[in-house]
């Protein structure tokens, strides 16, 4: 090789090391070799393994891997893809250590052309007057700072006189923290997450807040990571007018669909004085919920709360759908299915809390235990080789009860075995399913037969409870037309479908002349003689445009087709008309044709022919029944009838940014709606926007002598309007309410505003809760969020209306 100045070689190319590695040398300068040390000038490359050197002016000793560069200085690469800018420094290939001036740096961030990509969620910048890097994947930042945000103007930075850069994190005494170059916060002690693999053990950011009821919230958590699959956080917060509050979350994620969650809150309530009367509404919560898979046919799953006290959770709680709610379902199950069988073994507790008028009165409460229960139930079978089909459900469980003024003594025990015969057949395009079954359970105590208006009383006789079921349901050919004329198109810019769906389905059960003798504890309980007729009709409007490609031959004869003849052949929007087979292989059909649903509607009824259901009718009380509880879960049963609420059911889905349900119970005898309910939702950009109206008016829950209800009856409205999202840079707005109609008043409310930079936000809330004697509470929250670092505040993000 030429040692004059004159020689401008394109590469170099250096024999192996003792490791094997090769560096190849580039430059656009001149070039000098004395012995094994290199001089180079001008845009100088040197790569080395996965390392790359840049820099003005290079020396380099071969034998040594030691260089000496100077001028727009930068090595990128590295087991963390590192990158490193600097006026001048030095810096050893082989041993990956050097000293470097006047820094900028990266850690898990490459550039690829202008756009930096990062490579793992917590990407870590760094700036200093000097960096030491002490090994392959080890930093000395001196006099400077750190952060997560994108140089050379971070919305946040940590400053310090020396950060040490270790794999996984940075740690640093003495720190300044600064937003927007403002001097915030002083910290005695501070660490930063170094690349995205690694949680660590340590200290939250501190929780800070006021209430009206609560007073000045101050809190601290510890986040303690159990290893690769599992971690815990255990935290306090003090209320200056209430007491102290304790709280724990335990998370654990393995194979597969395998987890399991721990959450306790508790508060130590220093109570206050209403009326002259204390009131204490401390109380804890603890919930699990968990999944393992011993195989892909057997699963053991849970889902478990224990609330000691209802007012405690109306109080305290931040969600208020879980303020209001009064139904508590633990249950724990172990499944086995396997070629159409199901084996589980479940322990259930139900806990359905009613508060009292004031605060200061105890609160009701219904209890139901299964403890356990075997069940054995199976899909439907073809029974040897006849087109007849069976199918199983029985159960083996013991029970009890507890609500105010009854309790069952000990466990009742309870043997329940339910067989049916089917044989499913069409003609004509109808649709038939015959069937038979018969019902037997076994109950080793009862219920003494007194009058409705007394207390229930349990008696130690056993009773035995038997029925015979014969059904028959029919399902009419699917009634469609396609309508394809002009106006269509200009009105739904596609063709529309139109389908109408009618069935029809009698029932007859006899046998249950006990009804009034048995313990109610599930819906296996209220079973009873009914002989009824229930008849409904669902229409669908399908949209598919003109560019889809039209329907095979295969798909069209999986709908079927029959004549449809009568005046709604005719009309301006011209189209032809079809029935198909059956519902669900037009709809199957359908969407292999480029389909899609607009409209849905639903209208069933049912006509009792036996209005005193074989005389378990109690009149002037609420009464459930397993043939109500199929049509509707809203009661509607108070006095013999033969006519149900008519069932209606609405969706309509414009796109994927509007959606319509309007459903309702409407009662035509009592002429009144026993429910109706209208949910909208639309969302478009970073606008969105949310209703709900919720009517009941039916009978009341609770029938027990002294804690009576005689009607359920609420009005409810609730709204949100808002504008971003909870990552969207900018500004952001959003608020809800909800509104008691009766009362007219608001029992809740919140105005929530955000605005996200690069790699830090800042929400600020208001947040009201009216809810009676128990509650009425003007919180303000705050939320100060910096990207890979954590949270500041109380508003956590599962309570955020973005």
């Amino acid at each position: 090789m030429p040692e004059s100045p004159g020689s401008y070689p394109e590469a170099i190319v250096l024999p192996p090391s003792d490791d094997g590695s090769t560096a190849v040398i580039e430059s656009s300068g001149p070039q000098k070799k004395i012995g094994s040390r290199y001089t180079l000038d001008d845009d100088v490359v040197i790569t080395y393994r996965d390392y790359r050197v840049e820099a003005d002016h290079i020396d380099y000793d071969s034998d040594t891997s030691e260089l000496n560069a100077n001028g727009h200085l930068r090595i990128s690469g590295g087991q963390s893809n590192e990158s490193i800018t600097a006026s001048h420094g030095t810096f050893n290939l082989k041993s990956q250590t050097g000293r470097f001036y006047d820094v900028k740096g990266t850690v898990g961030l490459r550039p690829p052309g202008q756009k930096p990509i990062y490579d793992n969620g917590q990407p870590f910048l760094f700036e200093g007057r000097m960096v030491v890097k002490t090994g392959p994947r080890s930093y000395d930042v001196y006099d400077g700072s750190v952060t997560s945000c994108a140089l050379p103007r971070p919305d946040w930075q940590l400053f310090a006189g020396k950060f040490s850069v270790t794999p996984g994190r940075a740690t640093a005494k003495n720190v300044v923290f600064r937003v927007i170059n403002i001097p915030l916060v002083y910290l005695p002690y501070a660490t930063h997450p170094v690349g995205g693999e690694q949680r660590q053990t340590g200290f939250l950011i501190p929780v800070i807040g006021e209430s009206s009821t609560r007073g000045l919230i101050l809190g601290e958590q510890i986040y303690v990571v159990l290893g690769r699959s599992a971690d815990m956080t255990v935290g306090a917060e003090y209320f200056s007018k209430r007491g102290w509050q304790q709280s724990a979350t335990f998370r654990y994620r393995g194979l597969g669909n395998n987890f399991a969650l721990a959450h306790y809150s508790g508060l130590l309530d220093r109570g206050y004085v209403t009326g002259g009367k204390y009131v204490n509404q401390g109380g804890q919560d603890v919930v699990f919920s968990g999944r393992y898979d011993i195989s892909s046919r057997t699963r053991l799953v849970s889902d478990m709360e224990y609330l000691s006290s209802y007012p405690y959770r109306e109080a305290f709680t931040e969600n208020f759908n879980q303020a209001v709610s009064s139904d508590i379902l633990s249950i724990g199950y172990g499944v086995h299915q396997a070629s159409g069988y199901s084996m589980a073994l479940r322990v259930d507790r139900y806990q359905g809390l009613k508060q009292a008028a004031t605060a200061t009165q105890p609160e009701e409460q219904v209890r139901i235990f299964h403890a356990p229960s075997a069940d054995l139930s199976t899909t439907e079978h073809q029974f040897l080789s006849t087109p007849i089909l069976w199918n199983l459900e029985s159960s083996i469980a013991g029970l009890k009860r507890v609500q105010p003024n009854f309790a069952t003594i000990g466990l009742t025990e309870r043997f329940d075995i339910h067989p049916e015969l089917s044989l499913p057949f069409k003609a004509g395009g109808w649709n038939f399913r015959p069937s038979i079954a018969v019902r037997d359970t076994a109950y080793t105590r009862s219920r003494e037969h007194e009058p409705a208006s007394l207390v229930p009383q349990q008696s130690g006789e056993a009773v035995n409870r038997g029925d015979v079921e014969l059904g028959l349901e029919a399902r009419a050919p699917v009634l469609e037309r396609t309508f394809t004329s002009p106006f269509v198109h200009r009105l739904f810019h596609s063709d529309v479908k139109h389908t109408i769906e009618p069935m029809a389905a009698y029932r007859l059960v006899r046998g249950v002349d006990n009804f009034r003798q048995l313990l109610r504890f599930d819906d296996t309980d209220v079973v009873s003689n009914t002989n009824e007729v229930q008849y409904g009709l669902t229409q669908r409007l399908f949209l598919r445009s003109r560019s889809s490609h039209p329907c095979s031959e295969q798909s069209q004869a999986a709908t079927g087709t029959a004549a449809w003849t009568g005046a709604a052949a005719a009309g301006v929007m011209g189209g032809d008309v079809t029935g198909a087979a059956s519902d669900a292989g037009y709809v199957g059909a359908s969407a292999g044709c480029g389909s899609r649903e607009l409209i849905s509607w639903r209208l069933t009824q049912k006509y009792f022919l036996d209005p005193h259901f074989g005389g378990a009718i109690v009149n002037r009380s609420r009464n459930i029944f397993q043939t109500t509880l199929d049509l509707s879960g809203i009661a509607f049963l108070t006095e013999p009838r033969e006519i149900s609420p008519l069932v209606s059911r609405l969706r309509w889905r414009t796109s994927d940014h509007f959606d319509v349900e309007w459903n309702f119970d409407l009662d035509t005898g009592a002429r009144k709606f026993t429910s109706n309910n209208v949910l909208v939702n639309f969302h478009e950009g970073q606008v969105f926007s949310g209703l709900s109206y919720a009517r009941l008016n039916a009978p009341g829950r609770f029938n027990i002598a002294g804690f009576s209800s005689a009607v359920s009856d609420f009005t409810q409205l609730r709204v949100l309007l808002g504008y971003g999202g909870p990552t969207k840079r900018g500004f952001g707005v959003a608020a809800n309410t909800g509104l008691d109609l009766n009362r007219t008043e608001v029992q809740y409310g919140a105005l929530q505003v955000q605005y996200n930079w690069d790699c830090c936000g800042l929400s600020v809330e208001y947040r009201k809760y009216q809810l009676g004697s128990v509650r009425n509470e003007n919180a303000y929250r705050f939320n100060f969020t910096l990207a890979n670092i954590g949270t500041a505040g109380n508003l956590r993000r599962a309570e955020r209306l973005f």
